[in-house]
């Protein structure tokens, strides 16, 4: 009577251990799939504290977080024949965990091929000033691309970002000597049109000073102060032909001779 009691002790015992055993924790990020007898349940456990039938339960738990997936760089060439790399980054989420656990066997691994395939597309059917410039379209495009399939997996693509885009040495100096170009001749229509507005600001100080002579006589006096601060030993002056007959006719007769035909001529 008392081995049996054992017995039965120790079997009671073993079932509450197993029991307890299969209580799982399913965390605040994840979803919890049961398989039972290999055949998936529709009822999805929440996070928490779950319990499962002993030997007939299975449970995998599913990450629901966001997640970031580098895409190695892809060569390709672009539709004006143009060698280029370019890397991506995705970001995507789990929206239904059963499908991500039972359609495909691993979610990773298939969207890091779809997004790689959908990356060339990309690049044969971009121009290479697309990829540089229109960058935004691009990822969209992009987005849409690997999001088409991936929701049939219970996969939801939120962002997809082109990194980086790397061209080959000639085409980074073809490049630069184009833009070296282009500065070169803003430059030169900068330096025109500047001088196109100072011939018309002369052409009006010219009309301004053909009209009044006093303004021809202050711009004289004003070169004559400029040349002065320069510390030359030699100044050469332009006098205007009304100064030096002004100074003829204020010269005194005993200086001055008078010739015969009436001219006077200087001593």
């Amino acid at each position: 009577m008392g081995y049996a009691l054992g017995v039965v002790a120790t079997l009671v015992g073993l079932g509450l251990l197993t029991l307890l055993t299969n209580f799982r924790v399913v965390k605040q990020y994840e979803r919890g799939v049961v398989y039972r007898f290999g055949r998936v349940l529709d009822d999805v456990r929440q996070p928490g504290l779950t319990w499962l039938i002993p030997f007939a339960d299975h449970l995998d738990k599913v990450n629901m977080q966001i997640i970031t997936m580098p895409v190695p760089g892809q060569d390709g060439i672009t539709r004006d024949n143009v060698t280029v790399a370019v890397d991506a980054v995705i970001y995507f989420r789990v929206v239904d965990p059963v499908r991500a656990a039972v359609d495909v066997e691993d979610y990773m691994s298939a969207i890091g091929q779809v997004a790689q395939t959908s990356l060339r597309s990309i690049i044969g059917k971009s121009d290479l000033d697309d990829l540089l410039s229109n960058r935004e379209g691009l990822n969209q495009g992009l987005e849409v691309m690997i999001d088409s399939p991936a929701l049939d997996w219970g996969i939801h693509i939120d962002r997809v970002e082109i990194k980086d885009v790397l061209l080959p040495e000639s085409m980074k100096r073809s490049m630069s000597r184009q833009a070296e170009a282009e500065r070169e001749r803003r430059a030169r229509v900068i330096t025109a049109d500047g001088e196109l507005q100072a011939s018309h600001k002369l052409a009006q100080a010219a009309e301004v000073m053909s009209d009044h002579s006093a303004a021809l006589e202050l711009r004289l006096l004003q070169t004559v102060v400029e040349v002065a601060a320069e510390k030359n030993s030699t100044v050469v002056l332009p006098f205007p032909v009304e100064l030096l007959r002004f100074l003829e006719r204020a010269t005194p007769p005993s200086v001055a001779g008078a010739t015969g035909d009436g001219s006077v001529t200087q001593g």
